[in-house]
């Protein structure tokens, strides 16, 4: 089943020059390994498409239950610079929280989702 990062998690994201920079945090200490497993840098990439134009890394927090990631090249030069809307990344975080991720309805059901 397809299922929103949002029942899962929740975020805040930045800036820092060109890249833009969100932390995902478990809403359950449980929902953890699934964001591990299912919240890959290379899926964020591909997630936020042309917006991206550089690398994604992904660092894990496990005494967090968080992930943060990097979005290398996304903020059109960055705040000084960009004619972007939003080019210090603020709502990077709710578009993450957009993504949609497989799991199987048995995983679902035994997490409560």
């Amino acid at each position: 089943m397809k299922i929103e990062l949002l029942k899962l998690a929740h975020a805040r994201s930045g800036d820092k020059g060109d890249t833009a920079n969100v932390g995902v945090i478990a809403l359950k200490d449980e929902f953890y390994p699934l964001l591990v497993r299912e919240v890959t840098a290379e899926k964020v990439k591909e997630h936020f498409g042309a917006i991206v134009k550089g690398d994604v890394e992904r660092f894990e927090l496990p005494n967090l239950g968080a992930l943060n990631f990097l979005l290398h090249e996304s903020l059109g030069g960055g705040g000084t610079l960009s004619l972007m809307t939003d080019a210090q990344g603020k709502t990077f975080s709710t578009a993450l929280l957009r993504m949609k991720i497989d799991i199987p309805k048995t995983e679902a059901k035994e997490l409560g989702l």
